[in-house]
């Protein structure tokens, strides 16, 4: 008995992606493929030393603003730095975060949803106990703590986001789980003699995949917002690190001055966020089997 099989025993596959009808689909990866493009090929176009420092040509306006250079797009900041370079460095920071986060967030989250939907019983007890008590802390506020505990630093940011949100994916594929094993191909499985572990890997998880691809996109945007509230409060990636959330934070103290430091990275910020909100809503208007398909 194969996945594939299993896959189709539910009465859908992997639909076909309809750019026309998809608008959701092909706005969030527009956005995010520029994003990620703008980020690994963004510092070979514009040079600019993000950490480099000008006081002498601090509070620059944007170039098209009087007063501005075509030497710095967006501006300066308080301390002369280059806004556009900083951005474009901080969309480095906030995608890797957020995509090696949402990577090891779904591995450990799914891995206990599996072993909890599947099995039932006592195990399922034990590790929903665990999971409702690690969700009765407040997120941010547990991440806060792990990182005043760990200190700063990319790794540590993404090992405090994996650790606050695996118990997201693991409630919600342990649900699925339950409606999945009650399937007429997973009681066939284990009639021909096969083991949990195989069923859970052959005929399980595959039927898991489009859900768990929804909530991926999902905590790619949430990611990046802890990482961007880590770093607002100081918390975050190291100082020499350009952060959208430490743009935002310092942004703050002189947006009267100059509006640009503080608005920028916020307009990134917030654009990102919003394309993997949309991104996933429409990959589960397409992959949820419950959802009508044309």
């Amino acid at each position: 008995m194969r996945s594939t099989l299993a896959t189709r025993s539910l009465g859908f596959a992997f639909p076909e992606i309809r750019w026309r009808r998809d608008k959701e689909i092909l706005f969030g990866l527009i956005v995010i493929v520029t994003l990620v493009l703008l980020a690994l090929f963004g510092p070979l176009i514009i040079p600019a030393d993000p950490n480099a420092q000008d006081l002498a040509d601090a509070y620059r306006p944007p170039a098209y603003l009087a007063g501005g250079s075509g030497e710095h797009l967006l501006g300066t900041d308080s301390l002369g730095r280059d806004i556009l370079g900083r951005v474009v460095h901080g969309a480095r920071v906030a995608l890797f975060v957020a995509l090696v986060a949402t990577v090891a967030s779904a591995a450990i989250g799914t891995a206990v949803g599996l072993v909890a939907g599947y099995s039932r019983g006592w195990v399922d007890e034990v590790v929903m106990r665990l999971v409702d008590t690690w969700m009765s802390f407040p997120p941010v506020l547990l991440a806060v703590v792990l990182m005043a505990i760990w200190g700063v630093g990319v790794w540590q940011v993404i090992l405090a986001i994996a650790l606050v949100d695996w118990t997201r994916f693991a409630r919600v594929i342990r649900g699925e789980v339950f409606n999945i094993r009650e399937q007429d191909y997973v009681e066939a499985a284990r009639a021909l003699g096969m083991g949990s572990l195989r069923i859970m890997r052959e005929e399980v998880f595959p039927n898991v995949v489009p859900l768990l691809l929804v909530l991926s996109s999902i905590e790619l945007g949430l990611a990046i917002i802890i990482e961007a509230l880590l770093s607002f409060v100081g918390l975050g990636v190291k100082a020499s690190t350009p952060s959208w959330g430490a743009m935002i934070s310092e942004g703050l103290g002189y947006f009267r001055t100059a509006w640009w430091g503080l608005a920028f990275p916020m307009v990134f910020l917030i654009i990102t966020v919003f394309a993997f909100n949309v991104l996933g809503d429409g990959l589960r208007k397409r992959l949820d089997p419950r959802m009508p398909l044309d």
